[in-house]
């Protein structure tokens, strides 16, 4: 078992990592029990495949679950569902000193962290993630979110869980596609800042996809450990060092308006495709070496990842992304900050991009110039 803490003082947390850690629960979750009860949080693709491990290690413990089924997919990220879940809480009679457990990935575990940011002026939670994206990322750090018509994670709070609980097994009964998606996740950190971890991934991708229990745990550690400590240094985006994080995430969440939020596009596919053009367009303002952008569209393109317009599905011209992008949650004084690198390891924030030479860049990208 790993234990990774995030220091952030009053409101400091564990990330537990442990292989088999749902059949064992108990061990972890009971202390959150208040008359033997616990409200667990899932959609229904997670309920038929891990619940029933949840449910019989509670059990074990004379703790009962009361479930909440929610739709599967990205809509669930939504104000209808985050009503229909708060009515659900509220008539099981949920206080201000009970947790909730969001076992799912990350449209659970931001729909539920919300949730519990507001009911009742807040409750706690426990994120239980299902998912590698949610595991390396969305379950850690305390963005709570839901979806508006005008963009993705506009509507949300900074609400930090009471634990986070990992178990990499469950990531087995996950279609390749989720893993490889929640793997975009997994190199970000190489990308930003750790070009020995990004070489670590060129070398052992293939077995981390393929279910290897020791690639999948070595991942998923070090992937917690560098966000743990980014967020202790900057919870809430104040300082940049958290926008880190974002990399490939303001192109990635351009592709993913473009193709609706839905499945089309995953939310970790968007994310790769986003940093491959981040590194792209990085290049092509003379920041970083064309060997290194090409390296980082060659790595994704094959394990399986878009990596370009074309694979990501994407058809609007760059004029309509770049209008997309003019929802995003970062824009400030009208600017919209982008995450550029100067080469692998070597991301950082820059105030200065000018939105028209991204729609260009986007366009010629799109034909191969």
């Amino acid at each position: 078992m790993a234990l990774v803490p995030v220091a952030l003082g009053a409101r400091s947390y564990d990330i537990v990592i442990e292989q088999g850690a749902l059949d064992r629960a108990a061990d972890h979750l009971a202390r959150y029990a208040r008359g033997g009860r616990l409200v667990v949080v899932t959609d229904t693709h997670v309920a038929a495949a891990q619940l029933p491990r949840l449910d019989a290690s509670l059990r074990r413990a004379n703790i009962v679950i009361e479930p909440i089924i929610l739709p599967a997919g990205e809509q669930t990220k939504s104000w209808r569902h985050l009503e229909e879940l708060l009515d659900a809480l509220l008539a099981l009679e949920i206080e201000r000193g009970d947790h909730v457990i969001a076992l799912g990935g990350g449209v659970i575990g931001d729909l539920v962290g919300f949730a519990s940011s507001i009911l009742k002026r807040g409750c706690h939670f426990v994120q239980v993630p299902t998912t590698l994206l949610a595991q390396v990322d969305s379950s850690v750090g305390g963005k709570t979110a839901i979806n508006a018509r005008a963009g993705k994670n506009l509507i949300g709070s900074f609400y930090q869980p009471s634990l986070v609980l990992i178990d990499p097994s469950v990531l087995d009964s996950l279609p390749l596609r989720e893993t490889r998606a929640g793997y975009a996740e997994v190199v970000k950190y190489g990308l930003i800042d750790d070009p020995d971890f990004f070489a670590w991934c060129e070398a052992n991708a293939d077995r981390l996809l393929a279910g290897d229990a020791e690639a999948r745990t070595y991942a998923i550690e070090r992937s917690v450990r560098a966000k743990a400590a980014i967020v202790a240094d900057d919870e809430r985006e104040t300082t940049g060092r958290r926008a880190l994080l974002n990399l490939g995430h303001t192109f990635g969440h351009a592709l993913e308006a473009d193709t609706g939020f839905s499945d089309t596009l995953l939310h970790g596919e968007g994310v790769a495709a986003g940093m491959a053009l981040a590194f792209r367009y990085s290049a092509r303002l003379g920041l970083c070496s064309a060997q290194d952008a090409e390296r980082v569209t060659a790595h994704l393109k094959a394990i399986g990842l878009p990596h370009d317009l074309a694979s990501a599905h994407v058809k609007a011209d760059g004029a309509a992304l770049v209008a997309h992008m003019l929802h995003d949650k970062k824009m400030a004084a009208g600017t919209l900050p982008f995450l550029l690198a100067r080469g692998i390891g070597q991301t950082f924030l820059s105030k200065d991009v000018v939105l028209d030479d991204v729609a260009a860049f986007l366009d010629a990208d799109r034909a191969g110039a």
